[in-house]
């Protein structure tokens, strides 16, 4: 396909008024199902599968399996970038329907285990401070504990090696429920779970996975991880 033939289908499939909705839908970085995503658009499901295909196939969508579900975000920061200069152009202050994804329970949206490691908007906080910091790199399916990364958790009491030596993936992203962004998981993802609990950082809500910063933890979490809940 030539470039000109290219530019067009691109061109075309943004501006479609439903798909142009699914994309303004996933500028926030959020990864979407085709149901949710159908929705956002006021499409039907088989409509909205069908324009995802078309996009998935042109290299503007990437899709993601977590599970029994299949997850959508945007392919590439070059695509929201061309979204942002059409939204630019289109209208300043251009609005998308709030869309609310994961649990109802605001506590479990707060923060909560997904298995053995922290989820919600705890476990995001938790691996954007360290991605930001330089001590954690996440692609969409793995991800690396730099050297600065080794030595903070060292000084937390948190030993890689001895993590690493245990026979499973040491850092990997995990898609996250509610936040649809990533949050640590793997044995490093464990194992700082396992240390919050064990310091008293974090509490279990009796009868769910939901979990509670202590006044403590919050204190630590920023001064050892850099990390702040606002």
């Amino acid at each position: 396909m030539s470039n000109n033939a290219k530019f067009a289908e691109i061109a075309a499939l943004a501006g479609d008024p439903g798909r142009a909705s699914m994309l303004n839908g996933l500028m926030d970085g959020r990864a979407l199902t085709a149901t949710e995503l159908a929705r956002l658009a006021g499409v039907t499901p088989q409509t909205a599968s069908s324009h995802l295909m078309r996009m998935t196939e042109a290299g503007l969508l990437s899709v993601e399996k977590q599970g029994r579900h299949r997850y959508h975000r945007l392919a590439s920061p070059a695509v929201a970038q061309m979204i942002e200069s059409i939204m630019r152009l289109a209208a300043p202050d251009i609005a998308t329907k709030p869309l609310r994804t994961g649990p109802r329970d605001a506590a479990l949206r707060a923060g909560r285990t997904c298995y053995d490691h922290l989820a919600g908007r705890l476990g995001v906080s938790i691996a954007d401070a360290l991605v930001s910091s330089g001590h954690l790199r996440l692609g969409l399916d793995a991800g690396e504990v730099t050297d600065s990364g080794v030595a903070l958790f060292d000084r937390a009491g948190i030993a890689i090696e001895a993590t690493a030596r245990r026979g499973r993936v040491l850092c990997r992203p995990c898609l996250d429920w509610s936040e649809r962004r990533p949050h640590l998981a793997g044995a490093i993802g464990a194992a700082l779970c396992s240390h919050c609990f064990d310091n008293g950082w974090i509490r279990r809500i009796d009868g769910t996975r939901a979990v509670s910063v202590t006044p403590q933890g919050r204190r630590q979490l920023f001064e050892t991880f850099g990390v702040s809940l606002g």
